[in-house]
């Protein structure tokens, strides 16, 4: 990465060092979270950010357990809990006992919350299009790659 390189968009140039930079990229992710949080029910006043994320991820893995979203995303039991009981309520989700361990219930899309998450993917999709309309090619590739690889470093 070029020192004196300056970005569309903004004033400021890219960080000289690698601490520098650390720093910028975890200022930029905040403001990317907080910005995703804050838009979410713009984008599709259905779903808040973490429902949309939890309903993701069940229809992803075609049905898992709430412990599995708690893990996945690094939230606490209780936080998933409401979730999905806020999802249940809507009709979105619905639970059904685990063959392997009939003590354990399996979380599963229901069509209505496959409906209203593909809407909301179709919105985002959107607003991340917008977004990157002035970027080329090339940097959209390398952008998804380095956020590939920053998420991967988790699992």
């Amino acid at each position: 990465m070029e020192t004196d390189a300056v970005f569309p968009g903004r004033a400021e140039a890219a960080p000289a060092g690698r601490d520098q930079a650390i720093q910028a990229i975890q200022r930029e992710l905040t403001a990317f979270a907080r910005r995703a949080r804050g838009r979410a029910t713009e984008l599709h006043p259905e779903l808040s950010l973490v429902a949309s994320s939890i309903l993701d991820l069940v229809i992803d893995r075609d049905g898992c357990l709430a412990a599995d979203l708690a893990g996945h995303y690094h939230l606490d039991k209780s936080t998933v809990s409401r979730q999905v009981a806020a999802l249940e309520q809507e009709g979105y989700l619905v639970r059904e006992i685990d063959p392997a361990n009939r003590r354990n219930h399996v979380l599963r899309a229901t069509p209505e919350g496959r409906r209203v998450a593909r809407a909301a993917a179709r919105s985002r999709a959107d607003a991340f299009a917008d977004r990157l309309q002035d970027w080329d090619d090339a940097d959209i590739a390398r952008f998804a790659g380095y956020l590939m690889r920053y998420n991967a470093a988790d699992e």
